[in-house]
């Protein structure tokens, strides 16, 4: 399941970070990749030892949470700090999977990435190239959304980010461990949760409503793990 999120952070805070990822040192972005991710890999990163990097990246921790369509979507147990890349011109990220396992910097802890996600810094006009693009059954999907918007799949896709032929790409991203490991549970909560919500604004309180939110809860309660 893909799913689009547009403006999960406001456009207050994308120009907050844009303008202090632009005092930053970037680093080659292969700091945080695994082996035969190093080897597709092209791009700029802040280190996860950068206490810049880390304090913008807990600015768009709260941010998640505070969006309830993340919370339907990906279901966290756990969210990875987030980081952040820069694609300028020729950059790139050929086809790959990601990690499946992570490490959380400065801990002895580890998270499974069910999911992975991108959150979109720069405006689609301001570059050219630098879609993200996920393959699924369906095929191939090139997305370049508004600056604010989020992009979350799964982890387990084969994705890519094209090359960037003009100006450059800021983007935060990162991976979320679920509740919900099974990905088919998952995608069908989320689709009962989208249904209940989208009934609520024109049923209110009909008493068919309020089994299906039970139903929602006693799936999420048999499925979910803490």
């Amino acid at each position: 399941m893909l799913v689009h999120i547009p403006a999960i952070l406001p456009p207050d805070l994308v120009a907050i970070l844009r303008a202090r990822l632009d005092a930053v040192a970037w680093a080659d972005g292969r700091i945080t990749a695994g082996h035969q991710s190093a080897l597709a890999k092209r791009n700029l990163q802040i280190g996860p030892e950068c206490a810049e990097g880390r304090e913008l990246g807990m600015m768009v921790l709260h941010a998640l949470e505070s969006s309830p369509a993340f919370m339907s979507a990906a279901l966290p147990a756990r969210v990875f700090p987030p980081l952040f890349n820069r694609y300028d011109k020729g950059m790139e990220f050929g086809t790959h999977i990601d990690n499946a396992v992570r490490q959380i910097p400065g801990t002895g802890s580890r998270l499974r990435t069910d999911l992975s996600a991108t959150i979109f810094l720069s405006d689609p006009d301001s570059y050219d190239g630098g879609e993200l693009i996920v393959a699924d059954t369906y095929g191939e999907h090139a997305l370049k959304p508004a600056a604010g918007d989020m992009i979350l799949y799964p982890a387990r896709s084969l994705h890519r980010v094209a090359p960037v032929t003009r100006g450059s790409r800021l983007a935060a991203f990162f991976w979320i461990q679920s509740m919900v490991k099974d990905r088919d549970r998952r995608e069908m909560l989320y689709d009962l949760d989208q249904s209940v919500q989208e009934l609520s604004a024109s049923l209110g309180e009909d008493p068919a409503l309020v089994r299906l939110t039970g139903l929602y809860h006693n799936l999420l309660r048999e499925w979910g793990e803490l």
